[in-house]
């Protein structure tokens, strides 16, 4: 049925071409042949040349759109079977050598009689050429447009690997109450262990104002030292020191107001509380802990390693004594409830190694 229709549409479509081309046939005609004719035959031949036209067209035209209906399903059913990277390539060759083509041809196409078909010739030449060397290189081509992108992102990357560990070192040093009152991070900020700006809070500022106005003297003395060493950053580091007036977490703990301050900023807490340490770790919050860096710095202590100290008191079991090195390091000595008030030399037996700090145990040398 749709193969009778489309016949039909054809054979009708061929009609008009043809009676068209009887129609100019016979304008033609009578400006140059029918000059003199009478009406009646200026109309006879009109009706002639007009029904073979449209004869013509019934005989001609229906055979060339088979034969061009025959050539496409061809020419689609080898394209088919042609690969895709074929495809590009030949249509992106095809592209790039016309365009050549037209740039070559913007010469020749002044010069006489052949000026006109030259160019034709050559643009059919070029495009044949385009697709024939397209096809022939097009691991080349491809392997070209993917290693851009490639080079492009390492670089991007690069620049955004750079970026982040610019915004790592970089990132704010956010200062806790216990590690000013602790007093340490004065000589670490002094010496240059820790870069980019150092933020206190001013909610940490009242909660050392509030310390120091405590009634307990051991609080206030612990306030009135944080506020001291505060003094002293801002002499020696200065530059460094920035104090932060912000809302962040109003009506919550002190805590809790330093890892939402950090969150938001992209910081790291500086401190020496075991729990908001723990904390901070859980909430994904980077923290620099003081403890933590003092432990890393004290000297390795190995098993049978011999030294003297001096034992201070006794122990929670029956028999020990405890001594502390000089940098504070707790020793525990078995047997050592004798020594007490005396130094005594001893040998370490182990070492236990705690997020609190480093533990010696030790007994008198010769027992």
């Amino acid at each position: 049925m749709r193969s009778l229709i489309m016949n039909k549409l054809v054979n009708g479509v061929s009609l008009a071409l043809g009676a068209l081309i009887g129609f100019f046939v016979h304008r033609f005609l009578t400006r140059v042949v029918l000059t003199g004719v009478g009406t009646g035959v200026n109309i006879a031949v009109f009706v002639v040349l007009v029904l073979a036209g449209g004869l013509f067209g019934l005989s001609v035209f229906p055979v060339a759109f088979r034969g061009l209906q025959k050539l496409a399903s061809g020419l689609e059913a080898r394209l088919q079977k042609m690969p895709t990277q074929d495809l590009v390539a030949g249509a992106f060759g095809a592209i790039v050598f016309l365009l050549i083509a037209v740039l070559l041809t913007l010469p020749f196409s002044q010069i006489p009689y052949v000026g006109v078909y030259l160019p034709i010739g050559l643009t059919l030449f070029m495009g044949y050429l385009g697709v024939q060397v397209a096809v022939k290189k097009r691991e080349d081509l491809f392997n070209l447009f993917t290693s851009v992108p490639k080079s492009v992102e390492r670089v991007v990357g690069g620049q955004r690997d750079k970026s982040q560990k610019h915004q790592s070192l970089c990132a704010p040093k956010i200062l806790d109450t216990s590690v000013i009152i602790d007093g340490r991070i004065l000589d670490i900020c002094k010496s240059g262990f820790i870069d980019g700006t150092i933020v206190v809070p001013t909610f940490i500022l009242e909660e050392l104002q509030h310390i120091a106005d405590s009634a307990d003297p051991l609080k206030r003395n612990r306030g009135r030292r944080g506020l001291d060493v505060l003094g002293k950053m801002r002499k020696e580091v200065g530059a460094q020191i920035h104090i932060l007036d912000t809302e962040v977490g109003n009506g919550i703990d002190v805590d809790s107001r330093l890892l939402k301050l950090a969150q938001s900023t992209n910081g790291k807490i500086v401190t020496n509380d075991f729990n908001l340490n723990k904390v901070a770790q859980l909430r994904g919050v980077p923290v620099l802990n003081i403890n933590e860096l003092a432990n890393a710095l004290k000297p390795v202590v190995l098993p049978g390693e011999e030294m003297t100290v001096y034992v201070i008191k006794d122990g929670k079991e029956a028999g020990q004594g405890v001594a502390y090195l000089d940098d504070g390091t707790m020793v525990v000595v078995d047997g050592g409830k004798r020594f007490i008030g005396a130094e005594v030399e001893v040998a370490v037996t182990s070492v236990l190694q705690t997020a609190a700090g480093r533990m010696i145990f030790a007994r008198p040398r010769g027992t």
